[in-house]
């Protein structure tokens, strides 16, 4: 991979470091990773990279569509490896998870805008919200069981 990785940054004018190599795998082996996520990551295995080091390559890499750049509403940017295919994204609303959906209709943009307003549009941005099957599981098991004392006095005078 590394080879492949290097080559790739070099044929789009990207200056290969090991810092840039490093955040390349880890990007294709956590997708959806924060910058913060990955600079960890990145760090567990060069031992140092700063902060501003992972964001400048980063931005870079995502300039350059090697990786693409995810910013849903309320949550920090996210990064992958999957570019060029207009593919959408799935998050729960409550632990943030997030997954790859592919577009409904296969053909990109997928969606026609009502008025495209003279653009050329050549992407649509969907992301789909909900709850996980998890954090449904676990939204149920907190709801109380029991009625609570009001209830039961209110249950008790419509009787």
């Amino acid at each position: 991979m590394s080879d492949t990785v290097q080559q790739l940054l070099r044929e789009n004018g990207v200056h290969v470091t090991a810092q840039r190599l490093a955040l390349m795998r880890v990007v294709a082996e956590k997708p959806h990773a924060t910058a913060d996520e990955l600079g960890d990551e990145v760090r567990s295995v060069l031992g140092a990279i700063s902060r501003q080091a992972v964001y400048d390559s980063l931005g870079v890499l995502a300039e350059k569509n090697l990786i693409r750049r995810i910013q849903p509403a309320g949550s920090a940017a996210r990064y992958e490896t999957r570019v060029g295919d207009n593919h959408h994204h799935l998050i729960c609303r409550s632990c943030r998870t997030m997954f790859d959906i592919d577009c409904a209709t296969g053909e990109v943009p997928c969606l026609t805008a009502d008025d495209d307003h003279g653009f050329e549009i050549d992407e649509a941005e969907v992301i789909y919200w909900g709850r996980c099957p998890p954090c449904r599981t676990a939204a149920r098991s907190e709801q109380p069981t029991t009625l609570t004392t009001q209830n039961r006095q209110n249950t008790r005078s419509k009787t």
